[in-house]
Protein backbone atom coordinates (compact mmCIF):
# COMPACT_ATOMS: atom_id res chain seq x y z
CA UNK A 1 0.00 0.00 0.00
CA UNK A 2 3.26 2.21 0.44
CA UNK A 3 4.16 2.00 -2.92
CA UNK A 4 0.39 2.66 -4.30
CA UNK A 5 0.61 5.78 -2.02
CA UNK A 6 3.85 7.12 -2.94
CA UNK A 7 2.82 6.75 -6.85
CA UNK A 8 -0.68 8.36 -6.56
CA UNK A 9 1.51 11.39 -4.33
CA UNK A 10 3.71 11.25 -7.60
CA UNK A 11 1.11 11.43 -9.95
CA UNK A 12 -0.47 14.32 -7.88
CA UNK A 13 2.65 16.65 -7.59
CA UNK A 14 3.40 15.99 -11.02
CA UNK A 15 -0.18 17.62 -12.39
CA UNK A 16 0.82 20.74 -9.20
CA UNK A 17 3.95 21.26 -10.78
CA UNK A 18 3.22 20.63 -14.41
CA UNK A 19 0.20 22.40 -14.50
CA UNK A 20 1.15 25.21 -12.52
CA UNK A 21 3.74 26.02 -15.05
CA UNK A 22 1.76 25.76 -17.98
CA UNK A 23 -0.75 27.93 -16.02
CA UNK A 24 2.22 30.70 -15.46
CA UNK A 25 3.03 30.05 -19.27
CA UNK A 26 -0.24 30.49 -20.59
CA UNK A 27 -0.65 33.58 -18.53
CA UNK A 28 2.83 35.14 -19.37
CA UNK A 29 3.35 34.10 -22.72
CA UNK A 30 0.17 33.47 -24.11
CA UNK A 31 -1.33 36.48 -22.48
CA UNK A 32 -4.14 35.01 -20.40
CA UNK A 33 -3.54 37.10 -17.77
CA UNK A 34 -2.67 37.82 -14.28
CA UNK A 35 -5.07 35.28 -13.04
CA UNK A 36 -4.14 32.30 -14.88
CA UNK A 37 -0.17 33.31 -13.48
CA UNK A 38 -2.21 33.76 -9.95
CA UNK A 39 -3.38 29.90 -10.55
CA UNK A 40 -0.36 28.46 -11.86
CA UNK A 41 1.26 30.25 -8.84
CA UNK A 42 -1.16 28.61 -6.39
CA UNK A 43 -0.56 25.08 -7.74
CA UNK A 44 2.83 25.78 -7.63
CA UNK A 45 2.92 26.63 -3.76
CA UNK A 46 0.78 23.49 -3.27
CA UNK A 47 3.21 20.92 -5.26
CA UNK A 48 5.88 21.72 -3.40
CA UNK A 49 3.66 20.58 0.49
CA UNK A 50 2.19 17.40 -1.49
CA UNK A 51 6.09 16.51 -1.80
CA UNK A 52 6.51 16.38 1.88
CA UNK A 53 3.92 13.82 2.34
CA UNK A 54 6.15 10.70 0.45
CA UNK A 55 7.35 8.32 2.75
CA UNK A 56 10.49 8.61 2.50
CA UNK A 57 11.83 10.97 4.83
CA UNK A 58 14.76 11.77 2.80
CA UNK A 59 14.50 14.88 0.35
CA UNK A 60 17.61 14.13 -2.32
CA UNK A 61 15.49 10.88 -2.88
CA UNK A 62 12.34 12.23 -3.12
CA UNK A 63 13.21 14.99 -5.57
CA UNK A 64 15.46 13.14 -7.75
CA UNK A 65 12.92 10.39 -8.37
CA UNK A 66 10.35 12.82 -8.71
CA UNK A 67 12.50 14.83 -11.71
CA UNK A 68 11.80 11.36 -13.65
CA UNK A 69 8.35 11.75 -12.95
CA UNK A 70 8.33 15.34 -14.36
CA UNK A 71 10.07 13.89 -17.62
CA UNK A 72 6.94 11.60 -18.33
CA UNK A 73 4.96 14.05 -17.09
CA UNK A 74 5.72 17.20 -19.41
CA UNK A 75 5.50 14.91 -22.25
CA UNK A 76 2.38 13.74 -21.20
CA UNK A 77 0.90 17.02 -20.36
CA UNK A 78 2.57 18.43 -23.71
CA UNK A 79 0.53 15.42 -26.07
CA UNK A 80 -2.85 16.60 -24.01
CA UNK A 81 -2.78 20.35 -23.78
CA UNK A 82 -0.75 21.53 -26.44
CA UNK A 83 -1.29 18.60 -28.92
CA UNK A 84 2.51 17.63 -29.10
CA UNK A 85 3.83 14.81 -30.36
CA UNK A 86 6.79 12.91 -29.06
CA UNK A 87 9.20 11.01 -31.02
CA UNK A 88 10.45 7.26 -30.38
CA UNK A 89 13.62 9.29 -28.34
CA UNK A 90 11.31 11.53 -26.21
CA UNK A 91 9.32 8.23 -25.03
CA UNK A 92 12.68 5.94 -24.76
CA UNK A 93 13.93 9.06 -22.59
CA UNK A 94 10.76 9.20 -20.13
CA UNK A 95 10.81 5.18 -19.99
CA UNK A 96 14.43 5.48 -18.95
CA UNK A 97 13.23 8.21 -16.16
CA UNK A 98 10.71 6.10 -14.93
CA UNK A 99 13.09 3.00 -14.58
CA UNK A 100 15.05 4.90 -12.63
CA UNK A 101 12.61 6.69 -10.60
CA UNK A 102 11.77 2.95 -9.89
CA UNK A 103 15.03 1.96 -8.72
CA UNK A 104 15.57 5.26 -6.40
CA UNK A 105 12.52 5.01 -4.56
CA UNK A 106 11.72 1.61 -4.68
CA UNK A 107 14.34 -1.04 -4.70
CA UNK A 108 15.24 -3.35 -1.44
CA UNK A 109 17.84 -1.37 0.99
CA UNK A 110 19.09 -2.82 3.75
CA UNK A 111 18.00 -0.35 6.80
Amino acid sequence: MTVLRSVALFLLAAVLEIGGAWLVWQGAREHKGWAWIGAGVLALGAYGFVATLQPDAHFGRILAAYGGVFVAGSLAWGMVADGYRPDRYDVLGALVCLVGVGLIMYAPRGR
